[in-house]
């Protein structure tokens, strides 16, 4: 097939598509596809205009790529593509419109603020659950403009940070447990949940260098947690994914607490990073899918919808 491969973007997750991008593209030229690479920007929207695939591989992150926005103009120009469709993307992308959804499926979620900044003022930082908070764009990913707040100067400190890459802040209670996620993947009506990941970070969180730099963290897979809870997570990552009418594939992001409690939900990622320190495709790895077969499913998936 002739497929095009859209990474890079303006995005501040920008480094991380320029390798998922390249990965991507290394995968589909394996299987034999034509493959045509475009360092994607919203200002040369031409180059998808003119356009000749028979499917796109969305290689983005964050803001014009996996928000919604870039999903709606392939809509509208009629080229299928891999991934969730332009509603489910913008929901997800939305942290606390998408906690909502989560609530109404009864999955645990984390008690916030949502702070505007048009509204804003300092006196509305306080917080009814207490220190360590977490800081963070409303609308942002891999860790960019996070802070972990253990005070209130803290707490106004990283509100400030956060509101330089959104015009929503989220700030949540710190919860804390063994970070782990849930590859989703599968057709509408038939979607299965892949062996959960557990994430050991070398540094105290699980900040970007923990995300993407050689050795930055330690995946065990399957996660070092009971039967039940395996159980637990998986089903409520489909029903995470299914709630946010996600299609394809997604990721699923928790807290299992130290205390024993419910697993919290962070965020469903619809366009999972897939580069060589990525998640998602350790996941698929455990099912027997290397890298250029998950690749490769998810467009076979992708052209289904």
């Amino acid at each position: 097939m002739k497929v095009a491969v859209l990474y890079g973007g303006v995005s501040a997750e920008r480094e991380v598509s320029l390798s998922t991008g390249k990965q991507i593209i290394a995968a589909l030229e394996q299987k034999g596809h034509e493959v045509t690479g475009i360092d994607f920007h919203p200002s040369r929207l031409n180059e998808l205009l003119d356009l000749e695939a028979d499917i796109v591989f969305l290689g983005l992150h964050g803001r014009f790529g996996e928000d919604g926005r870039l999903q709606g103009v392939l809509d509208m120009l009629e080229l299928p593509y891999v991934g969730s469709n332009a509603l489910a993307s913008g929901i997800a992308m939305d942290k606390a419109k998408s906690k909502m959804f989560f609530k109404e499926q009864n999955i645990r979620i984390a008690r916030e603020v949502v702070l505007e900044r048009k509204l804003y003022k300092e006196q509305q930082a306080e917080i009814s659950f207490g220190f360590p908070a977490v800081v963070k764009p409303n609308r942002e990913g891999s860790t960019i403009g996070l802070t972990i707040a253990h005070s209130q100067s803290e707490l106004l400190k990283g509100i400030s940070e956060a509101f330089k890459h959104d015009d929503t802040v989220m700030v949540e209670e710190f919860i804390a447990g063994t970070e782990v996620t849930v590859a989703v993947m599968g057709e509408k009506g038939n979607v299965q949940a892949l062996p959960v990941v557990e994430i050991v970070p070398k540094n105290k969180y699980y900040d970007y260098e923990s995300k993407y730099a050689e050795g930055g963290s330690i995946h065990y897979v399957p996660a070092r947690v009971s039967e039940e809870v395996t159980e637990l997570l998986q089903n409520q990552a489909v029903l995470a994914h299914e709630a946010l009418g996600c299609e394809v594939y997604s990721r699923v992001d928790f807290i299992v607490p130290h205390d024993g409690s419910a697993p919290v939900i962070l965020e469903v990622n619809t366009l999972p990073g897939m580069t060589p320190t990525s998640l998602f495709p350790d996941a698929a790895r455990e099912i027997g899918l290397d890298y250029p077969e998950m690749i490769e499913k998810l467009i076979n998936l992708s052209l289904k919808k």
